[in-house]
């Protein structure tokens, strides 16, 4: 088959397109001939070799756990009704980044009738992750919530369930394209925090109305602005560093602004039932309650999508989708 490896810690261009040995799934396994793989910004740190999270994988790997697409065969003590189901699951091997993938079929998830490929695996960890996220947030019709990382996978998804609860939403992303698509989701204030302005405007813009409650996916001083804007008694809520730079603010600074500091992701990682997420971001999804974007790379080009996920050049999810 064919697959993107990477050889070398380095830049987005070691990884290469290239054949490699086909896999063989084993008892309770299913192969997945791949339709649709899941890219992370996670990812793109592992591949420089920044251990950042999870572990750094013996080289030479081949990425991507997420993974939708046809089951192909099936591997000893499988029920043969699995073959040819359309399948998408987060824990695909060696990785999605490639034709073919096995998952052991207990962490498989059959695709709910009129969802895609592409936007199932867009949900596997992403719409799971902000499921939770919204699970831990608890928002009310009554919050103002500032979203950072708006037009990004999860962002995308909370802007839209916060606008369907009836909250006040903010929406902070960079850059025009993704500001108006932000509005388009419903956010009531949609700001460029690409801009130096940009909690001054988010104030303006609320007319004295503090922000009661911020998920923040970007931390680093955006996350430091955002956090800046929180009225006393609210909610600082973190699930990730997109900037690759951490903000957590200290004990006086809490007590000071009177705000409550949870690290959502730690929690995730820790305590989220997963499984029964995963049914649920994938059922939200195809009721049209929650709609993934998504944008995708031929899999050849999977450089590319590394590079234009790492320059912030993405509206969405990043899903390799095969050569044509």
């Amino acid at each position: 088959m064919r697959a993107v490896v990477l050889h070398e810690f380095g830049p987005a261009e070691n990884l290469r397109y290239e054949t490699v040995p086909d896999p063989v799934p084993g008892p309770g396994e299913v192969l997945v001939s791949v339709r649709a793989a899941g890219v992370h910004q996670i990812e793109t740190a592992m591949r420089e070799g920044l251990t950042i999270g999870p572990p750094l994988p013996e080289l030479p790997a081949i990425f991507g756990g997420e993974v939708a697409g046809v089951v192909a065969a099936i591997g000893p003590d499988v029920d043969g009704s699995w073959t040819g189901a359309d399948v998408v699951t987060a824990h695909g091997r060696p990785g999605g980044y490639a034709e073919l993938a096995v998952a052991d079929v207990s962490a498989v998830h059959r695709i709910p009738d009129g969802l895609g490929h592409e936007a199932a695996v867009t949900m596997i960890v992403t719409g799971t992750t902000a499921i939770g996220l919204l699970d831990i947030a608890a928002l009310t019709s009554d919050d103002v919530v500032l979203v950072t990382s708006a037009a990004g996978g999860i962002g995308r998804l909370v802007v839209q369930f916060a606008h369907r609860l009836g909250a006040t939403v903010v929406g902070a992303a960079g850059g025009p394209a993704k500001v108006a698509a932000v509005r388009r989701l419903g956010a009531d204030v949609a700001v460029d925090y690409d801009l130096p302005r940009w909690a001054g405007t988010v104030r303006e813009a609320l007319g004295g109305r503090g922000v009661t409650v911020v998920l923040d996916g970007v931390e680093g001083e955006k996350g430091r602005a955002a956090f800046g804007l929180l009225t006393a008694g609210g909610r600082y809520i973190t699930i990730g560093a997109a900037s690759r730079t951490e903000f957590r603010p200290d004990a006086a600074q809490l007590e000071e602004r009177d705000v409550r500091f949870t690290d959502a992701l730690s929690l995730l990682l820790t305590g989220q039932d997963t499984p029964a997420d995963e049914a649920r971001a994938l059922a939200h999804a195809a009721a049209g309650e929650l709609v993934p974007a998504f944008q995708t790379f031929p899999l050849s080009r999977t450089a590319a999508a590394h590079a234009a996920l790492e320059s912030r050049q993405t509206t969405g999810k990043v899903v390799l989708v095969p050569d044509a």
